[in-house]
């Protein structure tokens, strides 16, 4: 409404200035074109104040809110996304095939997803645009008790194994351990357990659950007990996050994407440096958030998990080519994949190279 009222003021002021003027007589064309300057110089040439163009950016999640996000619930409640001109909304979900769906569906603009997702979506043809690394390095785990006496993955057959949900990454990094032992998910009873996936394993009722470094942290500190781990890293260090958009989405809203881009980053950093902070944030946004300790370490650990020494160089978000390449190639070496994709024509740095 704002914008409409100053160009109906212009408008107003120049043609009362203009009649005012030729009342005076034709003698006076000089200061008439003056005013004219003036009145255009107001309106759109230099020294007018623009006033930025609020956009939505709507994020669809993996998940329901949780502690290891409190940078978006800091930039919200600081007003960060607001002073940037970003209406910021937050689209949870189950899992980063769903997340993904969402902005296929155009239910979302940028997905916060596991690259495993990406790649399916565009094994089915989907056209995206990786756009940052969230987290550099693979954080998902097996984890089984001690008692169980899982030492290898083989030891799984015939077992009830645990994942969040079909559409995480627990899911689709339990079939790249299967693989590699030469197994398939038909060797082992898939269970999923939702977002709270200790669960099932503290009450024996699946022998290990596929699981995150934080997962298992909550679990260890709720008596979870003696356990074996198993990193997926060891095998394939596929980065855990990454921010997904549509080609679309990518040419039409490429500055709002910058603009999103930078709170997150800058969210990120003021994170690290603040990690009690952020802590307070999420009593009230996370749905696991009540607990403040907890969230201190939660945060801590999801902190080192954001940068890795490349990115020390190149700045939070920098995206290795490299790295997606092999583990894309993997996937279709692995018949995750029926046939190879070509992530590196889809990963760009072009906006990460624009932040500050």
């Amino acid at each position: 409404m704002k914008p409409l009222m100053k160009k109906l003021s212009t408008a107003f002021l120049f043609t009362a200035l203009t009649f005012a003027v030729a009342g005076c007589g034709t003698n006076e064309e000089e200061p008439q074109a003056e005013v004219e300057a003036e009145v255009e110089q107001e309106s759109t040439g230099e020294g007018a104040v623009e006033e930025q163009v609020v956009e939505q950016i709507r994020m669809a999640s993996w998940s329901q809110p949780i502690v290891e996000q409190s940078n978006l619930y800091l930039a919200e409640q600081n007003g960060w996304f607001e002073e940037a001109g970003i209406d910021f909304e937050y689209i949870p979900g189950a899992g980063g095939g769903d997340a993904v769906r969402n902005i296929v569906a155009g239910n979302a603009d940028i997905a916060f997803a596991n690259v495993e997702a990406v790649l399916l979506a565009m094994e089915q043809g989907e056209e995206l645009r990786i756009i940052y690394n969230i987290y550099p390095e693979n954080v998902f785990n097996l984890v089984s008790l001690k008692e169980s006496n899982i030492e290898s993955v083989e030891d799984l057959r015939g077992q009830n194994v645990g994942v969040y949900s079909l559409a995480s990454g627990t899911y689709q990094n339990l079939l790249v351990l299967l693989h590699q032992a030469g197994m398939t998910e038909e060797d082992v009873n898939i269970v999923e357990a939702g977002v709270l996936n200790f669960g099932p394993l503290m009450n024996n009722q699946v022998v290990a659950t596929a699981a995150t470094d934080t997962g298992l942290f909550d679990a260890q500190s709720k008596g979870l007990g003696d356990v074996n781990v198993i990193e997926v890293k060891d095998v394939l260090n596929t980065p855990a996050d990454v921010f997904v958009v549509t080609e679309e989405t990518f040419q039409e809203k490429k500055d709002a994407l910058i603009r999103f881009l930078q709170v997150y980053r800058d969210s990120v950093e003021y994170t690290m440096e603040h990690p009690e902070e952020a802590a307070q944030a999420a009593v009230s946004e996370a749905i696991d958030g009540q607990d403040v300790e907890r969230n201190v370490e939660i945060i801590n650990i999801r902190n080192q998990t954001s940068i890795n020494e490349e990115m020390k160089e190149k700045g939070l978000g920098w995206l290795n080519t490299d790295i997606l390449i092999e583990v894309a190639e993997t996937y279709y070496e692995l018949g995750l994949l029926s046939e190879r994709v070509k992530i590196e024509e889809i990963t760009t740095n072009e906006l990460v190279e624009q932040l500050n």
